[in-house]
């Protein structure tokens, strides 16, 4: 069963509550992976399994939607400015914890383990086990791009696991001058 996660079959399913969730101007499903190959990082060229770098959880690739880059540049989440987007976050492993963040932003809510009831209110990273889930809601407040990503931040930097939100709108300079 490890093989087929690990070979990217995988999704995310959603129950929702009877009377449904709040509702929100922009939902998003992102799900995290890891990809073992026999192949170095970068190495163009059709890649095999390496069984054993699975067993000792050192993937090549932690990604996001089954591919590096999937949620970069011209395929980069959008939303406005005063938009309140939701995530549906996975984590399908199948060996590493993700330690998903957003960097720049806070999340205004989190219902842990995709639960139908708030868990978390105002945080800036949350954990979402192997075989896990989380629902996210933001509102963004400010125009730029925010990166996604396991704040395992190696793991982003090194191996894939990063995303941008392009938020676009007018500037907010009041929030961004805000003397105390």
């Amino acid at each position: 069963m490890g093989v087929h996660i690990a070979n990217g079959m995988y999704g995310l399913i959603l129950i929702e509550p009877v009377d449904g969730l709040p509702a929100v101007d922009k939902e998003f499903y992102v799900i995290q992976g890891e990809l073992y190959t026999r192949g170095a990082f970068g190495q163009p060229g059709m890649q095999l399994f390496d069984y054993q770098a699975a067993l000792d959880e050192e993937p090549a690739y932690v990604v996001f939607n089954g591919r590096f880059g999937s949620l970069i540049n011209e395929n980069a989440l959008q939303a406005r400015v005063g938009e309140t987007v939701r995530l549906y976050v996975g984590n399908a492993g199948p060996g590493l914890i993700s330690s998903f963040h957003v960097m720049g932003e806070m999340f205004d809510v989190v219902y842990g383990e995709g639960g139908p009831f708030p868990t978390h209110e105002h945080i800036q990273t949350t954990l979402i086990p192997a075989g896990g889930a989380a629902i996210i809601e933001m509102k963004v407040e400010v125009p730029g791009t925010y990166m996604l990503v396991d704040h395992s931040i190696f793991r982003a930097i090194n191996k894939g696991a990063m995303g941008m939100l392009e938020v676009s709108g007018p500037a907010q300079l009041d929030i961004l001058n805000d003397t105390l």
